[in-house]
Formats: C-alpha cells, structure tokens, sequence
C-alpha cells in the first residue's frame, strides 16, 4: 500500500483542483464555441421572461403522465426564423438567384431557444448537406438555413438546454429534405446514424424504440420522432430509437394521415398536414383560411374524442402560395393584417372553450404573435 506523507497533500491536491478547474473552464469554452455555430438556427439563450408561465410548465405533470396523453405545442419547420429575404440574398453563391421569395420560406419568428423558453416543446426540422457534403445542416426545400450550422451545434444546445430545465420532455420529428439539390448517400446516412446513436445522445435522447412513454420517462430528454428511412444504411446498423413515421405512409398534403408506428402493440400516429390549400386561383385569404382552420379543429376533435391511447398530431400550418394574391405562411397563421384573421386568431377562442380536453400535439406557425395561444394548446 503506497502511503502519501500528510505534508504531500498540501502540494497534491491543489494541483487536483486546478487541473479539475481547467478542464471545466476548457469544456464550458468548446461549448460556448459550439453553441455560438449554432446561433443561426438556436439564437441566443436569454433566459425565461420572469411572468412566464410557460418556460417550465411540465414540472406541474405527474412523470406518469403518458406523452400521447399530453397537449404539446410545437412549431411546423422550426428552423425558418432567420430565413428573411436579407438571410436569402446573403446566400445566393449557394441557392442561385433562382429561387423564390423568402417568406413562401420563412414560417417562424422566434428562435430555437426562445421557442423553449416560450413553452413550445416538439420542433420539427430538415435536415440534408450543407455546401461542401461534408456537413449536415437544415434546410426548407431549396432553401439553405445556414451555410455553416451543423446538426451537431443544434443538438448541442438542446442538450445545454434540458441541462438547465431538466423537468422538460422535448420531441424532435427529424426528416430528411429531399429537395435541396444536395446528395443523398451512404455518408449522409452514416452521419445522421453516428449523431444519433453517440455515447453523448444514450445520455439526451431517449433510448426506447417504437413507443413513446411516460413524461417521467422523457423528462430532461429528447424524444425522436423519425421521418425519414434509412435507404443506404447497412443492416448491421441497427440500433434504433423514438418512433418512425415513415415517409411511405405520410400521405402528402392529407387531412387524415394514420401510421402504424408498432404493428406488435398497435400503435398509430393520427395526423393532419394539409399544409398546401388547393382552392382555385383568386379565391382570397378568407376562404384559404378558413379551409385550413376547418381541417385541423376536425382534427383536434377526433383528439377530443377517439383513440385517447395513441398519438394525434395536428398541422396548423399551411400556405397557397399559387393563389393570387399569394397566401403565404404568415398569412395563413395570422391573416391579412386588417379584416381576415389567420388560423392561430381563430385557433385561440376554440381551444379556450374545449380546455381540460385532450388535443395531442399541435403544429404552429409564428405561434408567439397571438397572446395565450400556447397556453391554449397546453390547457394552462
């Protein structure tokens, strides 16, 4: 037994303490680092408003509260506040001059951290390459987010995130974005696989395949909702968590989707994503508005009423961007700006009236410019 004299300890234990010290200093500035790659697509983090009653509102939910059970708000292509037209010019050398206005694009206002803080709590992102087919980033269609952000920055500051709010069950429904011009390959896959499968993801993400669980079970955790197959992936890379909600069976621009996520216990993903109003040309925001707002209250009605064990989810969001005048996404969510309310206006007094109901999750766009709506959707 090698004994250390008592007078040793006065010289090894400071030196304990200050190597502990650097490597907290050194680990807290990689991810400052990472964190501030990611400020395009997270923003900056300052923090829950002081009258917030949403920034922490799952700590007041038993953990064995059932997620499918549960009135989640979450924002349809969440990655899209910083998608101006400003945003869009600076990146022609990528995207080409070609490519239409930003707003058909742009479908939030608020930044990733401040979409948590707010209350929002599943985001739905697109992910492919970033110029160069090195990196993998986020896109909306044809258009690139940020040339540099990467998925890893992104994941890093949720996972900085759930550190500070650890009674918070985050959701992330993950597609791949087949419409960038970009490859879709082997490396791509690999890439996406390795992210999620990292001995740092066993640690955020939550490991159980094909079920979603209880809010105990999610909390301080992300929860993987799957869109995308993996097409080039070797079968050896089999470790799979979260639930798929293949693309095969996502019907385009329906009003009533049903995916069969676990044939084993029959369980089903029941979804609106009627996002693209197909009325003819010249029929006005009103009409366009209305329809959309019709399809997805029919929706959150069924929520209400039928399958109260599995999952709903409800798309607010859509656009008629072919209609003339167009109705973009910010049209569509909060109306002409004089005499035709949106969907998230009309949205707001028919959750008030049915609170204490079961809605699942509901998809918004520019959620934060209608006062109470995610308090609406949360049933506070």
């Amino acid at each position: 037994m090698l004994l250390i004299p008592f007078y040793a300890l006065a010289f090894v234990v400071p030196v304990l303490t200050a190597s502990s010290k650097a490597q907290q200093h050194l680990a807290s500035d990689a991810l400052s680092t990472i964190i501030a790659n990611g400020a395009p697509i997270l923003g900056v983090d300052t923090g829950c408003p002081r009258t917030s009653k949403t920034c922490d509102w799952m700590r007041k939910y038993p953990d064995s509260t059932k997620l499918v059970h549960m009135n989640l708000p979450g924002t349809h292509d969440s990655a899209t506040w910083n998608y101006t037209q400003e945003t869009q010019d600076s990146l022609f050398r990528y995207t080409g001059t070609a490519i239409p206005p930003a707003d058909i694009y742009q479908c939030q206002d608020k930044s990733l951290f401040d979409m948590l803080n707010l209350g929002i709590r599943v985001f739905d992102l697109r992910f492919a390459y970033n110029p160069g087919n090195d990196t993998l980033g986020f896109h909306h269609n044809v258009a690139l987010l940020s040339p540099t952000t990467t998925v890893e920055d992104v994941w890093f500051g949720f996972y900085q995130w759930l550190d500070e709010h650890p009674t918070e069950a985050v959701l992330i429904s993950l597609n791949y974005e087949s419409g960038t011009g970009t490859p879709r390959d082997l490396k791509l896959e690999q890439h996406i696989y390795d992210i999620m499968t990292s001995r740092l993801a066993s640690r955020y993400w939550v490991q159980t395949n094909g079920s979603l669980g209880t809010l105990g079970e999610a909390r301080g955790k992300l929860t993987f909702l799957q869109r995308f197959t993996y097409n080039f992936l070797p079968a050896t890379e089999s470790k799979r968590i979260g639930i798929q909600l293949s693309p095969s069976a996502w019907t385009d621009n329906s009003p009533a989707i049903e995916i069969v996520y676990n044939n084993s216990t029959n369980q089903i993903a029941f979804i609106e994503d009627y996002y693209e109003i197909g009325l003819p040309v010249g029929s006005g925001y009103a009409e366009n508005i209305q329809w959309k707002f019709n399809a997805t209250t029919a929706h959150i009605e069924n929520a209400t009423k039928h399958n109260p064990e599995q999952l709903y989810i409800s798309f607010a969001s859509a656009e008629h961007d072919s209609d003339s005048p167009p109705e973009t996404p910010k049209i569509m969510a909060l109306g002409n700006g004089t005499d035709t309310p949106g969907v998230n206006q009309k949205l707001l007094p028919w959750l008030k009236e049915r609170k204490g109901q079961r809605f699942g999750i509901i998809m918004l766009d520019f959620f934060d410019s209608v006062p109470g709506l995610i308090e609406a959707v949360i049933g506070l």
